[in-house]
């Protein structure tokens, strides 16, 4: 995000170097600009009192009840106790010989959730920490985390914007590592909710930061930024050195944000740093707003799918990606992150600071994809072709992985067909005994 200018160009960056002239000139230049400070603070007091009380129970009648409980209950939420600590230190066990402890935020989501379950059946260990937000049915969070809570992997519930809380769960464990996923996600949603995803993939990853700079020993950090930094890009395939500067959507400019951000902490505080920009993660337990998964809800329905075209008939593509290659990058950049070198939020030497995109460098049409799900379904679609809307949403995406396969020892193994098979026998044995319904 931009940050506020210099009122005065010409200050030097090094204090002591000159003389203040005490003309009256001058001096009615400290008035003006003791003035907009004044003004200003006094803008983001009366905003504070505003927000408290838009947010307030008594003033929040338009928000449903269930909603305005849950934002409550993050707030207000309780937790401590024997029991509880027992729990979380359980979770967060090591059980292999050469493991490492990790916490991985956004753990119900859907990379979150096979992440926890690669870790755990490795030998590592896991704690979850998820919000369980409504962005969408958060009855596939709870299922995902069933499916954890089997495995012994535990979720703690709230926030990463609750500071005292991260604070405590560093006091139970040392963890070793943090894998941070929790983010608001997706393009178009961000035309009808911008400030959810300044809250989390701004304020949420500075929180995370914040805390994980402060404790003794720094954990090494690992986060998911987004193959969307690459914007308005054109040259293919994208290249970590390529620009970033022209962001498409509100969502990827909060990942080209979190970037610098994640830079600015490498840099002070001696943080290691590894950012993993994904594209087009698909699979089983994926997300309903992936155009792959309302795909099969829609045909599936016998309704029409939405398929965008670009100028001149130019066809839309994307580098899907399948989950279980994702889960190996990631794995990938965990074992190679070097250690953090600050101590209590004192940097005692330079720190690694990585970037990786993690694809599977074959994009394929958005109509080729529909033509697989048609075959797999045995469905018909009904093709409904549209002008791609100006939402944030890009033509293609392609993605180099030539650091990735050097550094990490990535190699994806899954193409789309395969993947799609595998997420078709998901979603029928999810959804398709008429008790779920998906939103």
């Amino acid at each position: 995000m931009s940050q506020m200018k210099h009122i005065i160009d010409n200050t030097p960056s090094t204090p002591g170097k000159f003389k203040i002239d005490k003309s009256p000139y001058n001096r009615l230049i400290r008035l003006q600009f003791s003035l907009a400070k004044l003004i200003f603070w006094s803008l983001v007091f009366v905003g504070l009192i505003f927000v408290f009380f838009y947010r307030s129970p008594l003033s929040s009648s338009h928000v449903s009840e269930s909603s305005d409980l849950s934002r409550r209950s993050l707030r207000t939420s309780s937790y401590g106790g024997p029991a509880w600590e027992k729990k979380i230190k359980n979770s967060a066990k090591i059980r292999s010989r050469n493991g490492i402890c990790v916490l991985v935020t956004g753990a119900a989501g859907f990379v979150g959730t096979h992440v926890s379950a690669a870790l755990k059946r490795r030998g590592d260990g896991v704690l979850g920490l998820d919000n369980f937000n409504d962005y969408y049915d958060p009855s596939l969070k709870r299922a995902r985390q069933e499916l954890l809570e089997r495995s012994g992997v535990h979720i703690v519930e709230s926030d990463i914007n609750d500071v005292a809380l991260l604070k405590k769960l560093f006091e139970i464990v040392q963890f070793t590592h943090v894998m941070h996923l929790a983010a608001q996600a997706g393009v178009r949603y961000a035309m009808e909710n911008p400030s959810s995803y300044v809250h989390s993939n701004i304020a949420g990853l500075v929180n995370v930061l914040e805390v994980c700079k402060s404790v003794n020993p720094q954990p090494a950090i690992v986060w998911a930024s987004s193959s969307s930094v690459y914007g308005l890009n054109t040259k293919v395939p994208f290249s970590e050195r390529d620009r970033t500067d022209q962001p498409a959507s509100l969502y990827a400019a909060t990942k080209k944000a979190g970037e610098e951000i994640a830079h600015t902490y490498n840099h002070i505080y001696g943080l290691s740093i590894t950012g993993l920009r994904f594209f087009t993660v698909y699979g089983p337990w994926g997300r309903p707003d992936m155009a792959y998964f309302f795909f099969t809800r829609d045909i599936l329905k016998g309704k029409s799918i939405p398929i965008f075209e670009a100028a001149n008939h130019g066809r839309v593509a994307r580098d899907f990606t399948y989950i279980d290659d994702i889960v190996k990058g990631c794995l990938g950049a965990l074992d190679t992150a070097k250690k953090s070198t600050g101590s209590g939020g004192k940097k005692k030497g330079p720190a690694q600071l990585r970037v990786f995109n993690l694809g599977n460098t074959s994009p394929v049409p958005v109509s080729d994809l529909v033509s697989i799900l048609e075959k797999l379904l045995k469905v018909k679609a009904k093709r409904l072709v549209m002008k791609l809307p100006r939402n944030g949403d890009v033509q293609f995406t392609h993605a180099n992985i030539s650091s990735a396969q050097k550094e990490l020892g990535y190699k994806p193994t899954t193409d789309l067909q395969t993947g799609l098979k595998k997420f078709v026998r998901w979603y029928l044995s999810y959804y398709g005994n008429g008790k779920k319904s998906v939103q």
